[in-house]
């Protein structure tokens, strides 16, 4: 116990012990009643005291007066005057000796550790003493904690109220925890650590010992991560006494406490110490032991009387975690296994729920003919539940067994699948394995297509390439339908690069949708062709037709995810359909949240923020493409995060935040020349536009010239898809270089005008308006304004307001100047877009006209970021910052930093105040 708990309960217990006083000290096993008893006889002794005393055994209650022997043995050994010596010698009399002893010069103190152990006739011969205490100098100490002879026993329970004081030991609370831990680690534990220690031991100070110098001798720091990792260090004495005393209770019991322990966990290193350790129903335990159901009630009623288990809300618990953990790990394998395999059977034929047989399942023996669909049915429970990591674990286990190759086979397809949603590295593996083993055409095309997006994602474009030809090749002739899925997949890869793009552009020129209609095919078919249609010489109407066929069952259907689908989402957006683009996005991203798909969930989120990019809604789409890169981050993805940075970049760079923009981009090594995927078309865009607000232009120019060379490569030079030439052709008039820049901005006019969605007309005419200057310049400007107003483009609405309010108030205008800068700031603080409301205030004040506040002191819900604003209204929901980050695909500390930022924007300190914060 701790130092200061000890001392009080010593005072306490020292202030009672007069002659002809009993006292007893109560308390449940470990809790320190035999050190404390051993301390206070020391100090007896020291004091000249005559010290008698005995431990009652459990293995030792039918031996009558046991105790009694024990006490007067001890006796022998003293110094005593003839008539004492012949009283104690003579056994047959004890009265008289312990009265001979009472009348003697000395104090005595006699002691009894354990008395719920002692044997019947001791008891008795006890409870006459105490009767006959007064005038006799006699203390009698006794300490009794949990065992077969309780309060409810008739001896002991005649018993107790003889002693005239008690003291009850309680378990240690956290401070003492603290203090002892501070004591064995020389050092200040961390709370965490603290409270899963005292949760783990319960307290008791012997187990709270034990525990602590295991984790010193292991050399663990008493910090809040090594409380999750507790089970390894509980020590094998712990078992070995606990199993001790088992033996004494008899074999059932000891039987039940063992199944029992086994099975209300993982096993040893695994388990975890944190919780409470429920055990299972007496029916589960009577079959996996095989004892009688009454025997094992009795075994649980009898643990429960020895203070091993308690009685709790829902059913029987153990009364610390780790005895569970000290008891199991006592226990042979073989007979772990055993215990596991007939708990697993005996829920399956009960219909208990899978996640309820899982633990038991994974935990069994190899080899049982039913386990392998067991196992799977497990999977697939809890791939429906969202549970990832229970997935993977049971489908792991089921490849242990003896499999035909082609269940093997399968079973990796769905190893790959799971692992892609956490570890993309690990995933490549198992596919591939699983590409090795299957032999039927839509197993291998599926296998081939899921190995080759884990390469995609991993940057290894070539070997994802590769997987796809070659196994097209080889299933076609038994199965061309197969064969023209993955060609799909192949083509829209080989386009993604500018060293394959030549390759695919032939087969994509001739594909035509008849190949497919009315097959599974016929949607990534429409996906492909959407493409297709928003290259140089396709129409918008027909991108528009294709991508609704492809996204009929949403982008990214269960029965066929691919990356083929984002063609379709892009094809919608350049159509001038973003609206449309946006819904199919924001329902299948809640979709891909329900299925707990990291990958999938970053894909979709980049797809969003990529929609957010074409609407005009900077916060939306910093939000959703931090969200990408940070759980791509989290499941190993590679490079191909690039897509993702590029779009957080380009929010960060409309948000003003040029410094935080340039580091993404040195992070993710995208500040040097670029790899050839198509996604970085839109990097080198991006990053000149960050270079234009540095006042770098000449970089920022070729930058521009060096993403339209890129483009042309892919037939995707047109303004709708990538406006290079607009952003060349401001950069080339920043530089004083007019002419370069009028030619670059009216042939961006002429495809907007070829290609014949308004907006992207009125984006090219704002940048020409701009180049142009003057008067001419006012009215380009205002027919942008004219094409931009009633569009989704928002972003670019405010930017033409902006540039027309400045080009106008420049030209003498202030009046009519000052309505267009104030309209300006109004729509770009809507959608976020802070550099250019700052620009327009700027003009504004030019004007002379003075703004309400500026923007950097914006305050309130209206303020946050999409990401703060989704922390926040789960935060207000109740959720923990752990949950969050489970539920959001984002890291601790992520939510911790939303979080922060939330309650300074609010205004308030913490949670308390969120849910009035976010309604006000």
């Amino acid at each position: 116990m701790g130092r200061q708990h000890e001392l009080e309960v010593l005072g306490e217990l020292t202030g009672f012990a007069a002659p002809g006083t009993a006292v007893i000290v109560r308390g449940s096993s470990g809790i320190g009643k035999s050190a404390l008893l051993r301390r206070v006889l020391r100090t007896a002794r020291a004091d000249g005291h005559l010290v008698l005393c005995a431990t009652g055994d459990s293995l030792d209650t039918g031996t009558e007066f046991g105790v009694v022997h024990q006490l007067f043995e001890h006796a022998a050994d003293e110094e005593l005057d003839e008539h004492v010596t012949a009283a104690v010698a003579d056994h047959d009399a004890p009265y008289r000796a312990v009265a001979a002893l009472g009348r003697s010069d000395r104090r005595v103190v006699l002691a009894v550790d354990d008395l719920q152990w002692a044997d019947t006739a001791s008891v008795l011969w006890l409870g006459r003493l105490l009767r006959r205490l007064d005038g006799l100098r006699i203390t009698v100490i006794a300490t009794m904690g949990p065992g077969q002879k309780d309060c409810d026993n008739h001896e002991i329970g005649a018993l107790l109220p003889l002693f005239r004081h008690r003291i009850w030991l309680s378990p240690l609370g956290e401070a003492e925890v603290g203090e002892l831990a501070r004591a064995i680690f020389g050092t200040e534990p961390e709370p965490g650590f603290v409270t899963a220690c005292r949760t783990a031991t319960g307290g008791v100070p012997a187990l709270l010992h034990a525990l602590l110098r295991s984790i010193r001798t292991h050399g663990a720091a008493p910090r809040a991560d090594t409380a999750a990792d507790l089970a390894r260090h509980v020590p094998a004495e712990v078992g070995r006494t606990v199993h001790a005393t088992l033996r004494g209770a008899g074999p059932d019991v000891g039987t039940t406490a063992v199944a029992a322990a086994v099975l209300t966990g993982p096993p040893g290193p695994d388990a975890d110490l944190r919780g409470e350790c429920l055990v299972p129903a007496a029916a589960l335990l009577a079959h996996a032991t095989g004892m009688p159901g009454p025997t094992v009630e009795d075994g649980l009623h009898t643990l429960v009387g020895a203070g091993l288990m308690a009685l709790v809300d829902g059913g029987i618990a153990f009364t610390c975690p780790v005895l569970a953990v000290a008891i199991a790990n006592e226990v042979l394998p073989s007979r772990r296994l055993e215990f596991h395999a007939r708990a697993a059977r005996f829920l399956i034929d009960e219909g208990a729920a899978w996640d309820v047989v899982m633990p038991h399942l994974l935990n069994g023996p190899l080899g049982q003919d039913w386990t392998v669909d067991a196992l799977l049915r497990a999977a697939d429970d809890a791939e429906a539940r969202g549970d990832r990591g229970a997935a993977l674990a049971c489908l792991r286990r089921a490849l242990r067994e003896p499999l035909p190759e082609r269940v093997r086979a399968q079973v990796l397809v769905s190893v790959g699948e799971v692992e892609l949603t956490r570890c993309v590295p690990t995933a490549v593996n198992s596919l591939r394995r699983s590409l090795d083993l299957a032999t039927a055409p839509g197993e291998r095309a599926a296998a081939a297509r899921s190995l080759a997006a884990a390469l995609f994602t991993l940057d290894r474009y070539s070997e994802g390439i590769e997987v796809l030809r070659q196994v097209g090749e080889r299933i076609r002739p038994a199965s061309p339908l197969d064969a023209l899925r993955l060609e799909i997949d192949l083509v829209y890869a080989q386009l993604g690069r500018t060293c394959t793009a030549a390759a695919g552009m032939p087969r994509l020129m001739a594909m035509d949708l008849a190949e497919a209609a009315g097959t599974r095919v016929q949607r990534p078919l429409a996906a492909l062709l959407s493409f297709r249609s928003i290259m140089d010489g396709g129409s918008p109407e027909e991108a528009i037709s294709y991508a609704q066929q492809a996204l009929a069952e949403g982008v990214c259907p269960q029965d066929d995810e691919s990356y083929v689908y984002s063609a379709a989402v892009l094809a919608l957006a350049v159509a001038g359909r973003s609206d449309l683009a946006f819904t199919r996005v924001d329902a299948c991203l809640e979709a891909v949240r329900e299925r707990s798909s990291a990958l999938s969930y970053a894909y979709t989120s980049t797809l969003r923020a990529g929609v957010y990019y074409r609407l005009g809604n900077v916060r939306g789409c910093e939000a959703d493409a931090r969200a990408a890169v940070e759980t791509l981050r989290g499941v190993g993805a590679g490079p191909t995060t690039s897509h993702s940075v590029a779009m957080l970049t380009d929010a960060l760079v409309k948000l003003g935040r040029t410094d935080e923009a340039e580091q993404l981009l040195v992070e993710h090594g995208l500040n040097g020349r670029l790899n050839r995927h198509w996604t970085n078309d839109f990097t080198a865009l991006v990053r000149g536009r960050l270079r234009m607000a540095q006042g770098r232009v000449r970089e920022g120019l070729a930058d521009f010239l060096h993403a339209g060379d890129r483009a042309r490569t892919r037939r995707m030079a047109g303004p709708a898809v990538l406006p290079w030439r607009s952003e060349a052709a401001l950069a080339h008039a920043a530089l004083g270089e007019k002419q370069q820049a009028l030619a670059l901005a009216e042939e961006e006019v002429s495809l907007a005008q070829a290609w014949g969605v308004p907006e992207f007309r009125g984006i090219a005419l704002r940048v020409l308006g701009v180049v142009q200057g003057g008067s001419a310049g006012i009215d380009l400007l205002s027919e942008a304004i004219g094409l931009l107003e009633p569009s989704t483009a928002r972003y670019s609405y405010a930017q033409a307001l902006a540039d027309c309010g400045a080009l106008t108030r420049q030209n003498g205008g202030s009046s009519s100047a000052r309505g267009l800068l104030r309209q300006a700031v109004s729509v770009a603080q809507q959608c976020g877009a802070m550099l250019v409301a700052e620009s327009a205030q700027e003009e504004l004040r030019a004007s002379g006209f003075r703004p309400d506040s500026p923007v950097a002191d914006a305050h309130g819900a209206g303020t946050l970021t999409r990401s703060e604003l989704r922390v926040a209204e789960l935060a207000a929901e109740g959720l923990t910052n752990k949950e969050i980050a489970a539920r959001l695909f984002v890291g601790l500390r992520t939510v911790e930093v939303h979080l922060s930022k939330a309650y300074h924007k609010l205004g308030i300190s913490g949670r308390a105040g969120l849910a009035e914060a976010l309604s006000g």
